[in-house]
């Protein structure tokens, strides 16, 4: 790498915490650093022209669990390990409109709606059947009941007659959330290089050596905020989970306001700008769907676009204006990975597709790791 002297000097001498992933993990880890730690060099390096994961590339969800998602993590999972995980996600939605604040994130309590299929009875018939339950195990946290059962009013079609609203859930523009994020690590004197790839780490005595792919640096701190990508270098029990997404052009009279959930939250749309997002699929292809490769498949773009047709927007007409696919972390279990792996190398992964609630708070976690 061809480095002057100032480049030198001012970006890779020095450096007290060098960050690995510019997401919302990322840099809320660097600006929980930076208030504990005034006078410290702070170094973000980000691989992507943008963060690569999925911190800019969701669906903008401010939510916590669908009703369905919760009855299946009950599966998984002990009521206490479950009444924590939404907990996490609670208190990070509440963490990231305190940093930022609810009109610089365009935050739309629109509430959210669990959808069923009409072939899909059991589901549905399950998820009502313990609306009570589930309602009973969260007001200890909410206050109120979270769920409750409602006629679908948004003229959707070859589904179950009822849906399943949420009045906690809303909508963020992810967008405006990282734009703010970077402003904000800016004004606060971090450091942030994008497309520069960590190749290898090498811990010392003082400190950690860090191998880009022609330029070596020294570091005093290493923190890992890659999630999706967390295996290539932290050996954690990361998957990476491609998510793929698309959105329409705008269509006239759209009435359809809110977050959607359909088939256990493997897929999810909602309005934005008088157009519909929608994305998901991977329950179609789980094998090659797990990788960190950007890109659509035929089979899951195809599946989206059915659900438009047959579901979402039955005899309307509409155009597809853009597909693209982001990277999440995923594990045996939904619990996220924080965790000081030696004596100067930590972790922030496995975020369990719940980047945007759970990301900042484990971003702060993650610093606080550090003494």
């Amino acid at each position: 790498m061809n480095l002057s002297y100032w480049e030198l000097k001012n970006w890779f001498t020095n450096v007290d915490f060098t960050i690995v992933g510019s997401g919302i993990v990322g840099l809320h880890c660097a600006l929980t650093l930076r208030e504990k730690f005034p006078e410290s060099k702070i170094l973000i390096l980000e691989k992507g022209m943008l963060p690569q994961g999925a911190s800019t590339k969701n669906a903008g969800f401010a939510c916590f669990g669908s009703i369905s998602e919760i009855i299946d993590d009950l599966k998984l999972h002990t009521e206490e390990e479950v009444i924590q995980l939404i907990r996490k996600r609670w208190s990070g939605l509440h963490l990231l409109r305190k940093n930022l604040g609810d009109t610089t994130i365009d935050f739309k309590p629109y509430g959210g709606y669990e959808l069923f299929l009409q072939n899909d009875e059991s589901t549905y018939n399950e998820c009502l059947k313990k609306i009570p339950f589930i309602n009973d195990l969260l007001k200890p946290l909410f206050r109120n009941d979270v769920f409750v059962k409602e006629v679908n009013r948004f003229d959707f079609q070859s589904i179950q007659e009822y849906v399943v609203f949420n009045p906690f859930e809303a909508q963020i523009d992810t967008g405006k959330m990282m734009n703010a994020l970077l402003k904000k690590a800016n004004a606060n004197s971090i450091l942030i290089l994008n497309q520069v790839k960590v190749t290898s780490y090498h811990e010392k005595k003082e400190g950690v050596e860090v191998a880009l792919s022609d330029f070596v640096f020294s570091t005093k701190k290493l923190l890992f905020a890659t999630n999706g990508f967390a295996s290539e270098l932290t050996n954690n029990q990361v998957k990476p989970a491609r998510a793929q997404v698309l959105i329409t052009e705008p269509i006239p009279n759209l009435t359809i306001k809110g977050t959607f959930h359909l088939d256990k939250g493997y897929y999810y749309f909602r309005n934005i700008d008088n157009r519909i997002l929608l994305g998901g699929g991977r329950n179609l292809a789980f094998e090659s769907e797990t990788t960190t490769e950007l890109g659509q498949t035929e089979l899951i773009q195809n599946r989206l676009e059915e659900l438009l047709k047959e579901v979402i927007l039955p005899n309307r007409d509409f155009k597809i204006a853009h597909r693209w696919s982001g990277i999440m972390g995923l594990g045996a279990t939904k619990t996220p990975i924080v965790e000081q792996m030696s004596d100067n190398v930590y972790c922030g992964v496995r975020l369990g597709g719940m980047g945007v609630a759970i990301g900042s708070l484990i971003g702060q976690e993650l610093a606080e790791l550090v003494n």
